[in-house]
């Protein structure tokens, strides 16, 4: 069944859902990803199972032991008594985002609601999946870095003052690296402190422009160009694009109308100006791998693979095959990051302590000399 585009389009209204019970949905409250995924793991289940949407919501909150699911889970429940739909219940909850909802309305109007759940419970499977493992990745040279911080501080106004006072008995001349350290220990105080405070104004600024297009452009352009990382972030997003797109073509969706959801789901925004120019491209008449391919975002790779779906007419196996494909890229590369972030971290530490040990040690040994003479 296709659906209209204009049924998906996000109108400005819509920023502004009606506002429902404070004691229901707090807005410092959100639901997370893995109880997104087991909601719609258990829901598609109880569905599969002959269970009606009202009695599989109910049996879902009395089995859920926190209130705040409960109290939503019961919100969509009372919704749909009411008369509405399941996607409208869902999104005046202002839990779930537009490819979410969108993606239930095309499961109920299309009736493969138990697909497109364990479609989306598949989503958020990978997304788990995808932070755990970066997190694993990142946490042990987080660690490192944080405690290499913490041991500069102490050297430079703990360790450095003591050597410093020394010299200063005797003085005599000191090596050019010895007098940059003292320097810097001197100043250490405000070095930090001006460390500090760059990393919490940079951080206001990004939560307070995050949402302007000129900032989100320009961060995007300079985040796809960092080495290693950049290649990675932009396989993620890619696999995000693939996986959504086989979502939404294999619910019988049209090509325009998935490629608009999609765009809302992604939120990387080089793939969302792309996304635009596509849809124009493809109303002029051209094919979707033509499209694609006059934008650098998208890999020569996944538009050879479009194009040979486009020709047996099988988007939406493809686009699960490159799902796959970019998800065991990414998961490789995930690894890789901490087989070569550990010794890198290890090297650039020895470099500077040493740097700072040898500045030190240096003049008194010169020193040393001098008085046995």
């Amino acid at each position: 069944m296709s659906l209209d585009l204009n049924t998906y389009k996000v109108e400005k209204s819509e920023k502004s859902l009606p506002k429902v019970e404070a004691n229901l949905f707090q807005f410092s409250k959100k639901l997370s990803d893995k109880k997104k995924e087991i909601f719609y793991r258990e829901l598609g289940m109880l569905l599969k199972s002959g269970v009606d949407i009202k009695k599989a919501l109910e049996i879902l909150s009395q089995q859920s032991s926190h209130k705040f699911e409960k109290e939503i889970i019961l919100g969509i429940k009372n919704k749909i008594i009411e008369g509405r739909s399941i996607y409208e219940s869902m999104r005046e909850t202002n839990q779930f985002s537009p490819y979410e909802y969108y993606s239930i309305q095309i499961g109920e109007e299309t009736r493969k609601l138990e697909e497109i759940l364990g479609e989306l419970q598949k989503y958020f499977n990978r997304k788990i999946q995808m932070k755990r493992q970066i997190i694993s990745v990142l946490t042990y040279p987080t660690i490192v870095m944080l405690v290499t911080v913490l041991v500069l501080y102490f050297m430079l106004n703990k360790v450095v003052p003591m050597f410093s006072s020394v010299f200063r008995q005797f003085g005599s001349e000191l090596p050019k690296s010895t007098q940059i350290i003292i320097k810097i220990s001197n100043h250490s105080g405000m070095i930090f402190g001006i460390f500090i405070a760059t990393i919490i104004g940079l951080t206001i600024i990004h939560a307070l422009l995050k949402e302007q297009e000129n900032y989100r452009a320009i961060t995007t352009k300079l985040v796809l160009k960092i080495p290693y990382f950049g290649n990675l972030i932009q396989k993620i997003y890619i696999s995000r694009f693939c996986q959504s797109m086989k979502l939404l073509i294999t619910s019988k969706t049209t090509l325009l109308n998935s490629l608009s959801l999609t765009s809302k789901m992604i939120g990387f925004y080089p793939i969302e100006i792309a996304i635009e120019n596509i849809k124009n491209d493809i109303t002029k008449g051209e094919s979707l791998h033509e499209s694609l391919r006059k934008h650098k975002v998208f890999e020569n790779k996944m538009v050879s693979m479009v194009e040979v779906a486009e020709q047996i007419n099988q988007l939406d196996t493809m686009f699960d095959r490159l799902t796959e494909q970019y998800n065991e890229e990414i998961s490789h590369q995930t690894k890789m990051i901490g087989v070569i972030l550990e010794p890198m971290i290890i090297i650039v530490i020895g470099i500077i302590v040493g740097v700072i040990m040898v500045s030190m040690y240096a003049p008194m040994f010169d020193l040393s000399k001098i008085i046995g003479n």
